[in-house]
């Protein structure tokens, strides 16, 4: 594998730290600050911290999803490895570019754990694509009980974000069938391509699992909308939850865009254009955004914690020197 270079791993940094700061500052400049930082100081601290702990609650529930995402693909991960693995994803989705970039960072440290490397990177590429049509499931739903309330501008974004959805998932479901039934030739390909091939069928043959995972991602981002209609109610913000339900998933599928730091900035132009149509303050709906963000920051430096904790617990170290599948590897040292 070709190193990477640090000078371009540097430039697209402050490329991507310059694009949050033009787009905030952009925000700044053209909304009534007088407006901002009072709606932001209406959130009580007792509130900020219940609806933190409700999301980190959140976030244990995408850990139970993504095991058993990847343990239906034959990775054999117990929960605290998961644990580990996803909350150092939550970290990287602060500082890497979009939040495609935790799942990088999840899956990389899932390899050092899981019997079946395929296995894993399939069942996390699947646990994302549940997110992804969960998101757009509950924007739909949000549309769907706000009849004739969306102007052309939220219909657009809302049946741009359909179409690519649905090409995504078509793209994937042929490629599986690719995997699955495709003859090839090659005996090295076919070689690697066995413990793939083991995984999806294993995924294929237990549908109620992966109904279950689907549930449980509604439910985890259902609960995300939820929690930014709490704050925003807080900031002065008054919407009905339907209308949180269509913005919340769509202002958050921006953030896929590697555009931005984490997706800073663009979630939050996003939610002030799809806001507009319902005469909403764009100050507040910045001041509500702001307040997010600082769950989500806050959320990803906890996983981070959370996953340093974890790495260095000697059970970890002791489970990390036992292959996934059973017995000791003679000779093999635990990780320091």
């Amino acid at each position: 594998m070709t190193p990477a270079n640090p000078g371009r791993t540097w430039r697209g940094a402050l490329v991507r730290v310059g694009g949050s700061t033009a787009i905030l500052g952009a925000l700044f400049y053209f909304l009534p600050l007088g407006e901002l930082w009072p709606a932001m100081q209406r959130v009580p601290a007792a509130l900020w911290l219940g609806v933190f702990g409700a999301y980190l609650s959140l976030h244990v529930m995408a850990v139970v999803k993504w095991r058993l995402m990847v343990n239906l693909a034959e990775a054999d991960l117990d929960f605290l490895r998961a644990a580990h693995c996803y909350f150092a994803g939550l970290f990287g989705n602060v500082f890497l570019p979009s939040i495609v970039g935790g799942d990088v960072v999840r899956a990389g440290l899932g390899l050092r754990f899981g019997r079946n490397k395929a296995g894993l990177l399939l069942g996390s590429l699947i646990d994302r694509m549940l997110d992804v049509a969960a998101l757009a499931a509950v924007a739909g739903a949000g549309a769907l009980l706000l009849p004739g309330a969306l102007d052309e501008r939220s219909r657009g974004v809302f049946w741009a974000v359909a179409a690519v959805s649905a090409l995504g998932g078509m793209a994937a479901a042929a490629l599986g069938v690719f995997v699955l039934r495709r003859r090839i030739r090659s005996w090295k390909l076919r070689r690697r391509l066995v413990p793939l091939r083991r995984a999806a069928r294993s995924m294929a043959r237990r549908p109620l699992s992966v109904a279950a995972a689907l549930t449980l991602a509604l439910i985890i981002q259902g609960g995300f909308a939820v929690l930014m209609a709490v704050l925003a109610a807080a900031c002065g913000l008054h919407l009905p939850l339907r209308i949180w339900i269509f913005a919340y998933p769509l202002a958050k599928l921006s953030a896929f865009a590697p555009l931005t730091q984490g997706g800073i900035g663009v979630r939050e132009a996003v939610l002030v254009a799809l806001l507009r149509p319902f005469g909403v303050s764009a100050a507040l709906t910045l001041a509500a955004g702001l307040v997010w963000e600082t769950i989500v920051i806050a959320g990803g430096l906890i996983g981070g914690s959370i996953a340093l904790l974890t790495g260095r617990a000697p059970w970890v170290e002791l489970r990390t020197a036992i292959p996934a599948g059973g017995g000791a590897v003679p000779g093999a040292q635990p990780n320091r």
